[in-house]
């Protein structure tokens, strides 16, 4: 199946959370979208291994995204393994997605910097062709784009994808993940989350300063690894 892009995320809804808005204006766009989700959330605080499976199906069916693998790697200990990058990097030449948006390597959740390392290596391989062979699988294939998308730790963005016109679209997403937004018992005051910050409150305020930065009222950051090639730069800035 050819996608247009792929995103590449540690666990079911850190997609939503990160990228929901991006994912929804392509989607919007008539592009094919697809999610490959190395854990499947297990070692979650909130919400039991089955609930987050039927939230993460509720999510796909909100979106209508074209693909959804789960590479089934131990939640909290995520490595960069061989294996890890050698199956992402089949996923990557089966999919042939032309965009790739991955977790940032610096990050506080050793999940979230483990996949964006992963995520990083794995474009790279799968353009090898002889590595291709080996795996015998389809032809060497790298995407041509691809960009970190922000976790715990702030950087300064190549670029910002406005997505207000989605954003409430968003926030349905992102609750279609119900437990972990609500807490589960009288004792549960979120410091199982660094800052002990909500969820819904912390993507607000950070859609809300990254929106702020391009005149638009909710934004998603992204990191280019090397600079964006720009081949109309009228369009750019209309």
């Amino acid at each position: 199946m050819k996608l247009d892009a792929l995103v590449i995320a540690a666990h079911p809804d850190d997609a939503e959370i990160s990228v929901g808005g991006t994912i929804l204006r392509l989607l919007d766009a008539g592009l094919r979208v697809g999610i490959v989700d190395l854990t499947r959330g297990e070692m979650g605080t909130r919400g039991s291994i089955e609930e987050r499976d039927a939230e993460t199906r509720a999510a796909n069916l909100a979106m209508n995204i074209a693909a959804r693998e789960n590479l089934g790697l131990p939640d909290g200990r995520v490595e960069n393994t061989l294996a890890a990058r050698e199956r992402l990097a089949r996923l990557m030449r089966e999919f042939a997605p032309d965009l790739v948006l991955a977790h940032h390597v610096d990050d506080l959740h050793p999940d979230h910097a483990a996949t964006g390392r992963i995520a990083r290596e794995a474009w790279y391989l799968s353009g090898l062709v002889r590595l291709a062979q080996l795996d015998g699988g389809p032809a060497a294939r790298r995407p041509k784009r691809f960009l970190h998308f922000m976790g715990h730790v702030p950087f300064d963005p190549t670029l910002v994808v406005d997505i207000g016109p989605v954003w409430e679209r968003k926030l349905a997403l992102v609750r279609c993940y119900a437990s972990q937004l609500a807490p589960t018992h009288d004792a549960d005051r979120g410091e199982h989350f660094l800052f002990g910050a909500d969820i819904l409150s912390r993507m607000e305020t950070r859609a809300r300063f990254f929106g702020e930065r391009i005149g638009a009222r909710h934004g998603e950051p992204f990191l280019s690894v090397g600079p964006l090639a720009v081949t109309d730069p009228i369009q750019l800035f209309s």
